[in-house]
Protein backbone atom coordinates (compact mmCIF):
# COMPACT_ATOMS: atom_id res chain seq x y z
CA UNK A 1 0.00 0.00 0.00
CA UNK A 2 1.57 3.60 -0.79
CA UNK A 3 1.81 5.82 2.11
CA UNK A 4 1.04 9.48 2.23
CA UNK A 5 2.63 11.94 4.28
CA UNK A 6 0.44 15.40 4.32
CA UNK A 7 2.95 18.41 5.05
CA UNK A 8 0.77 21.70 6.17
CA UNK A 9 1.98 24.36 8.28
CA UNK A 10 -1.37 24.29 10.24
CA UNK A 11 -1.77 21.10 11.59
CA UNK A 12 -5.90 21.36 10.98
CA UNK A 13 -5.33 21.68 7.61
CA UNK A 14 -3.15 18.31 7.50
CA UNK A 15 -5.98 16.69 9.01
CA UNK A 16 -8.46 17.38 7.67
CA UNK A 17 -7.08 16.58 4.11
CA UNK A 18 -6.43 13.45 6.07
CA UNK A 19 -9.70 13.15 6.92
CA UNK A 20 -10.33 13.06 2.92
CA UNK A 21 -8.02 10.90 2.00
CA UNK A 22 -8.51 8.25 4.66
CA UNK A 23 -12.39 8.31 3.78
CA UNK A 24 -11.49 7.95 0.18
CA UNK A 25 -9.47 4.41 0.82
CA UNK A 26 -5.89 5.95 0.86
CA UNK A 27 -3.21 4.87 3.65
CA UNK A 28 -2.30 8.06 5.21
CA UNK A 29 0.66 7.69 7.34
CA UNK A 30 1.42 11.25 9.09
CA UNK A 31 0.55 14.79 9.18
CA UNK A 32 3.73 16.81 9.87
CA UNK A 33 3.63 20.75 10.50
CA UNK A 34 7.05 21.28 8.84
CA UNK A 35 10.02 20.12 6.25
CA UNK A 36 11.89 18.35 8.76
CA UNK A 37 9.68 15.72 10.19
CA UNK A 38 8.30 15.28 6.31
CA UNK A 39 11.54 14.01 5.91
CA UNK A 40 11.81 11.59 9.12
CA UNK A 41 8.35 10.23 7.73
CA UNK A 42 9.42 9.42 4.50
CA UNK A 43 13.21 8.12 5.19
CA UNK A 44 11.09 5.09 7.05
CA UNK A 45 9.14 4.81 4.13
CA UNK A 46 11.08 3.01 0.64
CA UNK A 47 8.29 5.29 -1.72
CA UNK A 48 5.28 7.12 -1.14
CA UNK A 49 3.45 10.72 -1.40
CA UNK A 50 3.85 13.70 0.30
CA UNK A 51 1.01 16.37 -0.19
CA UNK A 52 2.37 19.55 1.24
CA UNK A 53 1.58 23.30 1.22
CA UNK A 54 3.93 25.19 -0.73
CA UNK A 55 5.58 26.55 1.94
CA UNK A 56 6.79 24.77 5.05
CA UNK A 57 8.15 26.84 8.19
CA UNK A 58 11.48 26.05 7.53
CA UNK A 59 11.62 25.24 3.50
CA UNK A 60 9.74 25.28 0.39
CA UNK A 61 8.32 22.51 -1.47
CA UNK A 62 11.34 22.78 -3.97
CA UNK A 63 13.66 22.33 -1.10
CA UNK A 64 11.32 19.58 0.55
CA UNK A 65 11.76 17.87 -2.42
CA UNK A 66 15.70 17.50 -3.15
CA UNK A 67 15.44 15.92 0.52
CA UNK A 68 12.94 13.22 -0.08
CA UNK A 69 14.13 9.98 -0.68
CA UNK A 70 13.82 8.56 -4.62
CA UNK A 71 10.71 6.81 -4.90
CA UNK A 72 8.73 9.83 -3.40
CA UNK A 73 6.27 11.54 -5.38
CA UNK A 74 5.26 15.42 -4.65
CA UNK A 75 1.27 17.11 -4.31
CA UNK A 76 1.52 21.06 -3.93
CA UNK A 77 -1.58 22.74 -2.81
CA UNK A 78 -0.85 26.31 -3.53
CA UNK A 79 -2.27 29.54 -5.41
CA UNK A 80 -2.26 30.01 -9.00
CA UNK A 81 -0.10 32.57 -9.15
CA UNK A 82 2.79 31.12 -6.45
CA UNK A 83 2.57 28.50 -8.84
CA UNK A 84 2.74 30.14 -12.21
CA UNK A 85 5.65 32.28 -11.16
CA UNK A 86 7.60 29.20 -9.74
CA UNK A 87 6.12 25.97 -10.43
CA UNK A 88 8.07 22.98 -11.07
CA UNK A 89 7.19 20.51 -13.87
CA UNK A 90 8.68 17.42 -11.52
CA UNK A 91 5.92 18.06 -9.22
CA UNK A 92 2.13 17.74 -9.74
CA UNK A 93 0.12 21.07 -8.40
CA UNK A 94 -3.52 21.59 -7.14
CA UNK A 95 -4.60 25.26 -6.75
CA UNK A 96 -6.21 26.72 -3.89
CA UNK A 97 -9.35 26.80 -3.40
CA UNK A 98 -9.08 22.86 -3.30
CA UNK A 99 -11.94 20.33 -4.65
CA UNK A 100 -12.05 16.96 -2.69
CA UNK A 101 -12.70 15.21 -5.88
CA UNK A 102 -9.94 16.77 -7.57
CA UNK A 103 -7.87 15.98 -4.35
CA UNK A 104 -8.83 12.74 -4.83
CA UNK A 105 -7.95 11.90 -8.35
CA UNK A 106 -5.09 13.69 -8.27
CA UNK A 107 -4.01 11.51 -5.55
CA UNK A 108 -5.16 8.48 -7.16
CA UNK A 109 -3.26 8.74 -10.24
CA UNK A 110 0.13 9.79 -8.42
CA UNK A 111 -0.57 6.71 -6.24
CA UNK A 112 -0.71 4.84 -9.76
CA UNK A 113 2.55 6.45 -10.72
CA UNK A 114 4.03 5.19 -7.56
CA UNK A 115 3.06 1.38 -8.14
CA UNK A 116 4.30 1.42 -11.70
CA UNK A 117 7.28 2.61 -10.41
CA UNK A 118 8.01 -0.07 -7.40
CA UNK A 119 7.07 -2.76 -9.89
CA UNK A 120 9.74 -1.79 -12.69
CA UNK A 121 11.73 -1.33 -10.01
CA UNK A 122 11.19 -5.20 -8.87
CA UNK A 123 11.72 -6.26 -12.30
CA UNK A 124 14.97 -5.17 -12.97
CA UNK A 125 18.16 -7.25 -12.46
CA UNK A 126 19.98 -7.37 -9.07
CA UNK A 127 23.34 -5.41 -9.58
CA UNK A 128 25.90 -8.75 -8.42
CA UNK A 129 29.16 -7.47 -6.76
CA UNK A 130 32.38 -8.88 -8.19
CA UNK A 131 32.75 -10.91 -5.58
CA UNK A 132 29.10 -12.70 -6.38
CA UNK A 133 29.89 -12.52 -9.41
CA UNK A 134 33.36 -14.35 -9.40
CA UNK A 135 31.77 -17.09 -7.10
CA UNK A 136 28.84 -17.68 -9.67
CA UNK A 137 31.67 -18.38 -12.64
CA UNK A 138 33.37 -20.40 -9.87
CA UNK A 139 30.86 -22.85 -9.85
CA UNK A 140 29.86 -22.50 -13.46
CA UNK A 141 33.32 -23.55 -14.28
CA UNK A 142 32.72 -26.47 -11.53
CA UNK A 143 29.60 -27.58 -13.26
CA UNK A 144 31.47 -27.68 -16.92
CA UNK A 145 34.44 -29.28 -16.25
CA UNK A 146 32.67 -32.13 -14.00
CA UNK A 147 29.36 -32.79 -15.41
CA UNK A 148 30.62 -31.42 -19.15
CA UNK A 149 28.04 -28.86 -19.73
CA UNK A 150 28.38 -25.77 -21.90
CA UNK A 151 28.41 -22.12 -20.23
CA UNK A 152 24.82 -21.93 -20.95
CA UNK A 153 23.95 -25.06 -19.52
CA UNK A 154 25.66 -24.61 -16.41
CA UNK A 155 23.63 -21.13 -16.04
CA UNK A 156 20.37 -22.96 -17.11
CA UNK A 157 21.16 -25.58 -14.07
CA UNK A 158 22.25 -23.01 -11.19
CA UNK A 159 19.32 -20.73 -12.58
CA UNK A 160 16.53 -23.79 -12.24
CA UNK A 161 18.20 -25.30 -9.19
CA UNK A 162 17.76 -21.78 -7.11
CA UNK A 163 14.36 -21.47 -8.64
CA UNK A 164 13.35 -24.91 -7.11
CA UNK A 165 15.48 -24.17 -4.07
CA UNK A 166 13.84 -20.53 -3.20
CA UNK A 167 17.21 -19.67 -2.96
CA UNK A 168 19.33 -16.94 -4.56
CA UNK A 169 21.76 -17.33 -7.42
CA UNK A 170 24.80 -16.36 -5.36
CA UNK A 171 23.28 -19.08 -2.65
CA UNK A 172 22.59 -21.78 -4.95
CA UNK A 173 26.34 -20.92 -6.50
CA UNK A 174 27.93 -21.30 -2.71
CA UNK A 175 25.51 -24.81 -2.37
CA UNK A 176 27.26 -26.17 -5.50
CA UNK A 177 30.88 -25.13 -4.47
CA UNK A 178 30.61 -26.43 -0.92
CA UNK A 179 28.98 -29.91 -2.40
CA UNK A 180 31.98 -30.45 -5.24
CA UNK A 181 34.96 -29.13 -2.25
CA UNK A 182 33.98 -32.17 -0.09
Amino acid sequence: MTGIIIAFPKADTGKKIKTILVRSGFHVVGVCTNGAQTIQEANELQDGIVVCSYRLPDMIYRELKEYLPAGFQMITITSRDDWAENGDTDVVSLSQPLKVHELVSTVEMVVYDVRRARRKRRQMPRERSREEQELIDRAKGILMSRNNMTEEDAHRYLQKTSMDNGTSFTETAQMILSMMDM
